[in-house]
């Protein structure tokens, strides 16, 4: 699988700061105990962690102090590559933190900051509820249960579930500018009034937003991915899985992220990600469309340097050629007795590209399963396979071997521009179906699901 080459230089981890707002932070980490003589003060970002600071001692006193402020979010202590303990750092930013080895969490005392003192409290209230719960999720995982065992552990699951909203939302109610009443708010579930599915649907996606910025840093810097399954959530439940629907939804979604720079950034950078290789077909247009938008625009400029712009536009390029509902590039190529082959002369109902390799594993179990399919008669199908490796006795070999009757020739050997710059297919098999038009109707399909794809289409056409 082809993947971008990015260069970040250090991107996730920059930030932009007023120097009149400027302030040291001192973080002193008392741990009693502790075996390591260097401690290491990290962050969270997206799904990834970053090394902010070192301390060192010999008596278990660490102190960790800068110049400029931390960031708002979620931070944590290490010790080599073990991860001790998460703290918090919000309004406060002068604090110490007081522990033994090796019970981190039961000894912990918290001096100068509100915020730890309540993330303190709901750990342990979190670790306790999960040692009631143990007993109850090993029935519901044990399959010889008696079904009465297993109602009341979801019984008292669904309890213990109850506590821990009451929790939540007693937090919220009584520390309503905490750090945690900002996450917890966060998650709050959205109630839709009754109506019909098309106004539920509606409320949903106007309502969806109410306890969630997105250009609040903040939520980027958490030891769960919140922000990104937020968007994902939005995005993959509230909009159907067409390029149509989705543009002018992460449009929405960049306007209200574009507030902040480093939101801005993590956003179309997320959902960059997100569209390159989608699950779903079709929706690589979307990659287009992004680099069109926000990257080819000069938007992201700010951040995105010229080499991974350069990298976009050409990935973009070549998925723009061939995205569904695109007329298929020609392909003129040699075929084994070095004779021209032309797709655009396969005249059947159906045209399937397979690009394969002769030595590819994957291949050699798709290829039969095509045969079959090509042979059965069952669709008015012709196939244009191009070999992608440059031998054209590897090639013949495998017509040989595979007992093929479709066309099959050699890629390198083209009169046309290369087949990698036309087409998505920097792996093999990928399988490309298109109509008689020779508009792409399918594209990096499953081999298994080639003769359903081609029989629900057959039978809507």
């Amino acid at each position: 699988m082809k993947y971008i080459k990015i260069f970040l230089f250090g991107f996730l981890l920059s930030g932009v700061f007023s120097p009149a707002h400027a302030q040291v932070y001192d973080i002193m980490v008392n741990i009693q105990g502790q075996p390591d003589s260097v401690l290491i003060m990290g962050n969270f970002y997206g799904e990834r962690t970053y090394v902010r600071d070192t301390a060192s001692s010999e008596d278990g006193h660490y102190r960790f102090q800068g110049g400029e402020p931390l960031e708002n979010g979620m931070y944590f202590i290490a010790s080599g590559k073990t991860r001790i303990f998460d703290f918090i750092v919000y309004n406060d930013q002068t604090f110490t933190l007081t522990t033994k080895a090796p019970d981190y969490l039961a000894d912990m005392q918290v001096e100068g900051s509100d915020d730890n003192e309540l993330f303190l409290s709901d750990m342990r209230f979190n670790q306790q509820l999960n040692q009631e719960a143990a007993p109850f999720m090993r029935v519901l995982q044990d399959s010889t249960a008696s079904e009465p065992a297993r109602l009341e552990a979801r019984s008292a699951m669904s309890e213990l579930n109850q506590r821990v909203q009451k929790h939540q939302n007693e937090i919220i109610e009584q520390h309503p500018e905490s750090f945690l009443a900002k996450i917890f708010k966060a998650q709050l579930p959205v109630n839709a009034p009754e109506g019909s599915k098309e106004a539920t649907l509606q409320y949903y996606r106007d309502h969806y937003w109410d306890h969630f910025d997105l250009a609040e840093p903040m939520f980027l810097r958490l030891n769960l991915p919140l922000y990104r399954e937020k968007v994902d959530g939005y995005l993959d439940r509230l909009f159907v899985q067409h390029p149509d629907s989705l543009k002018p939804a992460i449009d929405l979604l960049a306007k209200k992220a574009s507030a902040n720079e480093k939101t801005y950034q993590y956003l179309i950078w997320m959902l960059t990600l997100k569209y390159q290789n989608p699950s779903i077909m079709g929706l690589d247009e979307l990659f287009v469309y992004i680099n069109d938008q926000y990257f080819a625009s000069g938007e992201m400029d700010f951040w995105a340097n010229a080499q991974l712009k350069e990298n976009l536009s050409e990935f973009s390029d070549q998925l723009r050629s061939s995205l569904i509902g695109k007329t298929a590039p020609n392909m003129v190529m040699l075929d084994e007795n070095l004779q021209k082959k032309s797709l655009y002369d396969v005249n059947n109902r159906f045209t399937l590209i397979y690009f394969f390799d002769p030595d590819c594993s994957h291949c050699k179990k798709a290829t039969p399963v095509l045969d079959r399919i090509y042979d059965s008669k069952k669709f008015d199908l012709g196939v244009f396979a191009v070999s992608t490796d440059t031998s054209m006795v590897k090639m013949k070999d495998y017509i040989r071997d595979m007992e093929l009757s479709w066309i099959t020739v050699n890629g390198p050997r083209t009169e046309t521009a290369p087949y990698y710059t036309l087409y998505d297919a920097m792996t093999t098999p990928t399988i490309y179906i298109l109509d008689r038009k020779k508009k792409i109707i399918a594209k990096k399909l499953p081999v298994e699901w080639v003769e359903e794809f081609l029989s629900a289409y057959s039978g809507d056409n």
